[in-house]
């Protein structure tokens, strides 16, 4: 069956232009014009990746209070926030609630569906064991590039994608300071600062500290970047 991508928006043209081009794709959609009517439906029939606003109608966190709900039951569960709500304190704070990506509005409808079939991709592949054989082993840290899955002491780590990629853009220069520009261009996201990259930065130390309170191989650069060091 067809992948199930839920569409939370207020505005009835926009829901609308974003369900046409996601079906397009070849997926089902299911589209809401509220939190509540959100939460009722995605309770009934839970899917596979969910496109999310910030503002409601009324509930001006409206998108971030439904992403904190829905993460908490369904912690590996995609979330795209699409929003006009560009601020650095919004996309920090849509970050730390785990969703996968922050994509501001206006977007080209082509550009949505191709993200939305990419995190598709990569949920399918992070669901998959981990091929030990296809990863590199760095210190206690073993890390397949191609499905973007991570492990630590033989724990697997749950990292959003942009987490992903910092996290991989630190073990390719181990040992040395990376910088906080370096780190931005990895991300591949748009409107990244560098109290952007210490939010996630916070985010994934606190997921590796979740499996191993001794961590302690992400190294702050004061005011320059990060290092990663593990040591023998």
């Amino acid at each position: 069956m067809p992948a199930l991508i839920a569409i939370v928006e207020d505005d009835a043209d926009q829901r609308h232009n974003y369900a046409t081009a996601v079906r397009q794709k070849g997926y089902r959609t299911a589209e809401y014009a509220s939190r509540k009517q959100a939460a009722a439906g995605i309770n009934r029939e839970l899917p596979d990746l969910v496109i999310l606003d910030i503002i409601l109608q009324d509930e001006v966190d409206g998108g971030f209070n439904l992403c904190r709900e829905l993460l908490a039951s369904h912690p590996g569960l995609p979330v795209l926030f699409l929003t006009e709500r560009i601020d650095e304190i919004d996309k920090i704070s849509g970050l730390r609630l785990g969703a996968w990506d922050y994509q501001p509005k206006p977007i080209s409808l082509g550009f949505l569906a191709e993200r939305v079939a990419s995190l598709l991709r990569l949920a399918e592949l992070r669901n998959q064991p981990v091929n030990t054989d296809a990863a590199t082993v760095i210190g206690s840290l073993s890390i397949n590039d191609s499905t973007m899955q991570a492990e630590w002491k033989n724990q697997r780590i749950p990292m959003t994608v942009t987490e992903f990629r910092l996290l991989l853009h630190l073990l390719r220069h181990p040992g040395h300071a990376v910088s906080y520009d370096s780190l931005m261009s990895a991300t591949k996201q748009q409107y990244v600062t560098a109290n952007t990259i210490n939010t996630h930065m916070r985010n994934i130390r606190r997921k590796f500290c979740k499996i191993d309170a001794d961590f302690s191989a992400i190294n702050n650069e004061y005011g320059f970047g990060y290092r990663w060091y593990e040591n023998s």
